[in-house]
């Protein structure tokens, strides 16, 4: 329970159905309102209101919370923010809080709710098209290894010091993430990484928020769907760093081209990591590179870690950078970085029966596709391994990514299956089809096959029964996920379930 007064600390409002006579009178209600109101919970879904709680309406890309107002005050709600005033009405012990972004005031407002637990940890977020989760579940590992309480907000799971909690989506909204920022306080958490989606920063679910550090990993052709162009992609990681405190550090990838850019307005302290410039202040060199691992000199010191690929080579030094940043010391990091193992439905590599390798990993972008890929065939060891790839595109998702992942799959693969990933609400047979499209303006090469199979279970199988001894078979797409989103239903599916039956 919380006074009104100390949860719409930093926010500007006003009371939205109050009368006063005069200033002064005004004045000395607002103040005893506020001081006398008192709140059991926060809520932006009217269906989670209960007794004594302040509900947000927020105005979403599929629905808009003022249309819940009622529902939510017959839930117990005493308190309703709001962007719109014409939603304002004179129910009877109802407080309208009016604001101009309820998105904004929402992240506030949890943070004011749960004491503002990010300021009580060092708090680190990971943004990029690829590598968050790597990175962030790398940073955990490595810091519970050198003996701290830690967290972790990713994709894949939350997790307080040892115990694991489910998630939805790759960051959670302001209220979720501020109770699981409190109870890792509660927990003596003195670190937390956690993945910031674009998604996060434009809807203000970070707003609010005490970061220590920040760290951009790369950006390429993603979520346009959302985000409309390229342009609005970049800039929406960009508000991420434009936003930090002057006591928090700012990590860029000066490989990335938009590297610098993403550090131009940030009043953080800078500092840049690369595998290819002298000008960084974290350097590394790929020393060799096999299924077995990373052969990498970081400070000019040699260490071998069990992950493959140049992308794990950027993940890594982001993740030795980042730690030095905070603190650790450089010996006790390098020794512990060579203990780290990727994370789950990251490049996870099995041997089959028929003495094929069987490759499971999240790749979902064009850029993460053919990095998983060049790395596949600059490991193998003669050109009479053969590469299967069974990929698809998401459902509901930037369409325009479809044919070019398909095409850069037949350019490094020696056969490709097109087959479903999470269809959503679109027929698969059409995204399958746009895929194709991309296949039709590139030169057909006679020694490569391509297999057009709906079933993702089916083509995963085709792929195994074709394999022979030492060929490599990458299952792109769904890496840790555990389901298949068709017409809006999850149904059971596990990239690794279907690869073990040939194991």
């Amino acid at each position: 329970m919380k006074n009104l007064q100390d949860i719409l600390k930093d926010i500007d409002f006003t009371i939205g159905n109050a009368v006063f006579d005069d200033t002064e009178t005004k004045e000395n209600a607002t103040y005893s309102l506020l001081h006398t109101t008192y709140i059991d919970g926060l809520a932006f879904d009217s269906r989670k209101v209960k007794k004594d709680y302040l509900f947000v309406a927020e105005k979403g890309e599929v629905t808009d919370g003022h249309l819940y107002i009622d529902k939510a005050i017959s839930n117990g709600a005493k308190v309703v923010v709001l962007e719109d005033e014409k939603f304002i009405a004179n129910n009877n012990g109802i407080i309208y809080i009016k604001v101009k972004s309820s998105s904004l005031a929402l992240s506030i407002i949890a943070r004011n709710f749960f004491d503002n637990p990010s300021a009580k940890l060092n708090l680190v977020g990971i943004t990029g098209t690829n590598g968050k989760t790597t990175t962030v579940t790398l940073l955990h590992e490595l810091f519970t290894q050198l003996g701290f309480k830690c967290g972790k907000i990713s994709t894949v799971e939350n997790v307080i010091v040892d115990k694991v909690l489910p998630t939805e989506r790759t960051t959670p909204d302001s209220i979720t993430l501020n109770e699981l920022l409190s109870e890792m306080v509660a927990q003596d958490c003195k670190y937390v990484f956690m993945e910031v989606s674009s998604h996060s920063v434009v809807q203000n679910r970070i707003g609010g928020l005490t970061f220590a550090g920040a760290i951009f990993s790369n950006i390429t052709l993603d979520h346009l769907d959302y985000h409309k162009t390229f342009a609005a992609y970049i800039k929406a990681k960009k508000k991420f760093f434009d936003d930090l405190p002057k006591t928090a550090f700012a990590l860029t990838n000066l490989d990335d081209k938009n590297g610098e850019v993403m550090l131009q307005n940030t009043k953080a302290k800078r500092y840049f990591y690369s595998l290819e410039s002298a000008r960084a202040d974290f350097k590394a060199k790929i020393l060799e590179s096999s299924f077995e691992g990373l052969d990498l000199m970081i400070d000019n010191k040699e260490v071998f870690v069990p992950m493959v690929g140049r992308f794990n080579a950027y993940n890594l030094l982001a993740v030795y950078s980042a730690a030095v940043l905070l603190g650790a010391d450089k010996t006790e990091v390098l020794r512990n970085i060579s203990l780290l193992k990727a994370a789950k439905g990251r490049f996870e590599i099995y041997k089959l029966k028929s003495g094929a390798y069987g490759i499971i990993d999240y790749a979902h972008t064009p850029d993460a596709v053919e990095n998983v890929l060049n790395t596949i065939n600059d490991c193998r060891v003669s050109l009479s391994q053969k590469v299967f790839t069974v990929i698809g595109c998401g459902g509901n998702r930037d369409r325009t990514k479809r044919p070019i992942m398909a095409q850069i799959s037949y350019k490094l693969s020696d056969t490709v299956m097109l087959t479903s990933d999470n269809p959503r609400d679109e027929n698969p047979e059409d995204i399958l089809k746009d895929m194709a499209n991309g296949l039709e303006e590139i030169t057909r090469e006679e020694n490569k096959q391509i297999f057009s199979i709906t079933d993702r279970r089916e083509a995963i199988k085709v792929a195994i029964a074709m394999a022979k001894k030492n060929d490599i078979i990458l299952i792109a797409g769904k890496g840790h996920e555990n389901y298949q989103e068709i017409c809006g239903v999850k149904h059971h599916f596990d990239d690794k379930e279907e690869l073990m039956k040939g194991m």
